[in-house]
């Protein structure tokens, strides 16, 4: 007599979603309110809107998990570090979790998911999405782009990849990702490298390229950041263009910045009357970065940098060093609090080409 194979039970996916604002959360005025939408002043907390949208992911759970709702131009480091905070904790509260989602808005998305990606060592996948058109608007992407998220989460390929950004059905490394466009649906782009894949209309997932590397050595160095750190330190920007003079370089300098990335021009170099506020900062202590304003630039070490104290940015664009200088210079501050041997700057620049 012959007995039918009994085919074991698959347990079911269960992702955390983590509502932070932005468009995604926000209600158009009409159906076509596409640009001013934020003047709503309607902005839906996550379980609310997951409702609204109906079902998403029939073979995942979906498991609401409330944060505060900001709009992408007011998040900042502070708020970084509770989501990192949040991620990890319910983490380790609830090991069943498949993987965890993020809503964000789309102007800073990029900064907080690479944050993530250099604060969190987790092997569940971390995967930020947004819209670009509010959920009850015409045209939405709210709802494809959340179902394309879940699905990246809930594969199996996915874990130990970093943090990963899904938007209009592509998928991209933190590292690599960036904000394009304004208002076009297909705004994120990672030059010079494309997505790792994407999400088919199935919602199957496709990997067409190697996963970064999550768990290399100078990204030990910033494990652990969100245990200690009340803050971080102050890391600026300043943008070079023809006849730049410095003054904002030394305006950053005398409002306390600990580390300044000087965006320049795409030659990777800052322009000609910003130099002596350059070497102003390195000698007050201030760490400087070079970097440039070229999508597709690139700073390798060079000895001019060298002879002034600067360090090189490699292909990472501005502000995504910004976080890197961020998190180190945290790292080096904890170091010296525990009198353990301090990362010196060619330490600093070691780590930030080996990203």
């Amino acid at each position: 007599m012959m007995h039918a194979r009994v085919q074991p039970e698959t347990r079911r996916p269960r992702v955390a979603v983590i509502g932070t604002g932005g468009t995604f959360a926000m209600h158009g005025r009409h159906r076509f309110d596409w640009i001013e939408y934020a003047d709503s002043g309607v902005i839906h907390p996550i379980d609310a809107l997951l409702q609204s949208l109906g079902e998403l992911a029939p073979d995942a759970e979906i498991v609401p998990v409330p944060f505060r709702s900001l709009g992408s131009v007011a998040i900042g480091p502070n708020d970084w570090l509770e989501l990192a905070r949040l991620i990890r904790d319910a983490a380790a509260a609830d090991p069943s979790l498949t993987g965890f989602v993020v809503t964000h808005g789309t102007a800073t998305l990029e900064e907080t998911a690479w944050f993530l990606d250099l604060a969190l060592s987790l092997d569940q996948p971390v995967v930020l999405t947004g819209a670009q058109r509010p959920a009850n608007t015409d045209g939405s992407d709210a709802a494809a782009n959340l179902r394309g998220a879940m699905a990246v989460a809930s594969d199996p390929r996915s874990r130990g990849a970093g943090v990963l950004v899904v938007m209009g059905g592509a998928i991209f490394a933190a590292r690599d990702v960036t904000k394009a466009a304004s208002f076009e649906l297909a705004a994120f782009e990672a030059p010079p490298y494309g997505p790792l894949g994407r999400v088919d209309a199935d919602a199957r997932v496709v990997y067409r390229r190697r996963m970064p590397d999550s768990e290399g050595a100078s990204r030990a160095r910033f494990r652990n950041v969100i245990d200690h750190a009340v803050a971080l330190p102050r890391v600026d920007i300043s943008m070079s263009y023809a006849g730049a003079d410095g003054a904002a370089i030394r305006g950053f300098v005398q409002a306390g910045a600990r580390g300044i990335v000087c965006a320049g021009l795409t030659p990777g170099r800052a322009a000609s009357g910003e130099r002596a506020a350059l070497l102003e900062a390195v000698a007050a202590g201030v760490v400087v970065v070079q970097s440039t304003r070229s999508p597709r630039g690139l700073v390798p070490r060079q000895r001019f940098l060298a002879a002034d104290g600067l360090l090189a940015g490699g292909d990472l664009s501005a502000q995504k060093l910004r976080i890197a200088l961020m998190l180190l210079l945290a790292a080096r501050d904890a170091q010296a609090a525990q009198d353990e041997t301090r990362m010196n700057d060619e330490a600093i620049q070691a780590c930030l080409l080996d990203l």
